[in-house]
C-alpha cells in the first residue's frame, strides 16, 4: 500500500473519486464507486464528521481484500482524521479568539467614540449657542467662550487624529520618510501645538551640547512627542513640572518625558500601551490610543518606549532610538536649558 501522489488530482476522475468518498463513504479502486480510479479514497471522519479524505494506491486492480490491509488502512484513517480533528480545533479556537478580541476592540472603540467625541462636541455646540444670543456679553465671557471653542475643536482633532494614525499604523504599516533631523526640531514644534494643554505646568528642556542629527520621520516623531507631552498634562496636578532631556548613550538617543504626577499604577507599565487603555480619573480623556502609537512610531524607527515610576514620585516615559552609522554634529543643535 503506497501514498497517492499528488498529481493525481489533477484527474477529473480521481476528483471525482475523492467526492465521492467525501459525500457517501469509500470510492476509487478497488471499490464499486468510480473503480476506474488509480486510488482508493475512503473519508476521514472524526467525532461524527467528515473533515477530508484519505487517499492510498493499491496496485494495478486490486483491491485490499485481506484483512490486516483493511484493518490497516482504518487504523491509518483514524489517526490521520484525528490528528486533523485537533488542528482544526486549534484553528477554530484561534479565529473564535480572534474574533471576540475584534469584538471586544470594536466595542472599546465605540464606547469611546460615543464619550471622546460627544463631550467636546456637546462643549462646542454649547459655546457657540451662548455666543449667537441677542444682546451684550462682557468681553471676559466672550473670550471664556470663544477659548472653550478653540480648546475642544483642538482636543477634539488630537482625537481623530490617533484614531487615524492608529488605523494607518494597524492595516498599512508605516512608510517612513526619514531624513537627518535636529532633535530641537520636532520637541519644539510638539510644545507649540501642545502649548495651552502646557501651560499650567512648568516645562523644563535640557537637550545635551553635544547632540547630533536622528536620522527620522520627523512628522511621526513630532507626533510622538505630542502624545507625550499631553499625557504628562493630563496625568499630572496643575501647577506640577514637567522634564524633557535627550542625550547619547552608545549608539543610541534616549528621549524622556518625566512629571510628578500621581505615577503609574503597579503592574500596569507594560499595559498602559496597549490600544483603548486608559487609567487615572475621570478628568482623563481620549481613547488610549497615544501611549500604543508612541510605541508603534518607536518601534518603526528601530527603537523602543517604555514607562517606569521615578523613585521621588512621578513618571518617566523612556524613548530610546538607535543613531545610524551616520551622528555627525549638526550646527542647528542647541542646548536648552531654559524654562519653558
Amino acid at each position: 500500500m503506497q501514498g497517492t501522489d499528488v498529481e493525481l488530482m489533477d484527474d477529473p476522475v480521481e476528483q471525482a473519486a475523492a467526492r465521492q468518498a467525501l459525500e457517501r463513504g469509500p470510492a476509487g479502486a478497488g471499490t464499486d464507486t468510480l473503480p476506474a480510479a488509480k486510488a482508493l479514497y475512503v473519508p476521514l471522519q472524526a467525532v461524527g464528521r467528515t473533515i477530508g479524505v484519505l487517499g492510498v494506491t493499491t496496485g494495478e486492480g486490486s483491491r485490499l481484500t485481506p484483512i490486516a490491509e483493511q484493518e490497516l488502512l482504518a487504523a491509518m484513517s483514524g489517526q490521520v482524521a484525528l490528528a486533523l480533528h485537533r488542528v482544526l480545533l486549534a484553528q477554530e479556537a484561534q479565529q473564535a479568539e480572534l474574533r471576540a478580541r475584534t469584538e471586544e476592540l470594536r466595542g472599546a472603540l465605540l464606547s469611546s467614540v460615543s464619550h471622546d467625541l460627544r463631550t467636546p462636541l456637546t462643549a462646542i455646540a454649547t459655546a457657540a449657542s451662548v455666543l449667537s444670543q441677542p444682546g451684550p456679553m462682557a468681553d471676559d465671557k466672550r473670550r471664556e467662550f470663544a477659548g472653550s471653542i478653540y480648546d475642544e475643536a483642538l482636543g477634539l482633532g488630537r482625537l481623530v487624529t490617533n484614531l487615524l494614525h492608529m488605523t494607518r499604523l494597524e492595516t498599512q504599516g508605516v512608510a517612513l520618510r526619514r531624513e537627518w533631523t535636529p532633535l530641537e526640531d520636532p520637541i519644539g514644534a510638539a510644545m507649540t501645538r501642545i502649548e495651552r494643554d502646557l501651560a499650567g505646568h512648568v516645562v523644563h528642556v535640557s537637550l545635551a551640547p553635544d547632540l547630533p542629527p536622528v536620522l527620522l520621520d520627523e512628522v511621526l516623531f513630532e507626533h510622538l512627542m505630542l502624545n507625550l507631552l499631553e499625557n504628562a498634562a493630563k496625568y499630572t496636578p496643575p501647577g506640577s513640572p514637567i522634564a524633557v532631556s535627550a542625550r547619547v548613550e552608545g549608539a543610541n538617543m534616549v528621549v524622556e518625558v518625566a512629571d510628578r504626577g500621581e505615577g503609574i499604577p503597579a503592574g500596569q507599565e507594560e499595559r498602559i500601551f496597549d490600544k483603548f487603555v486608559r487609567v487615572g480619573g475621570a478628568r482623563q480623556g481620549g481613547f488610549g490610543l497615544g501611549l500604543a502609537i508612541c510605541r508603534a512610531i518607536a518601534v518603526a524607527h528601530g527603537g523602543t518606549c517604555i514607562a517606569e515610576n521615578r523613585p521621588q514620585g512621578g513618571a518617566v516615559f523612556r524613548v530610546t532610538l538607535p543613531l545610524g552609522e551616520d551622528t555627525r554634529a549638526s550646527d542647528a543643535t542647541v542646548t536648552r536649558g531654559a524654562t519653558t
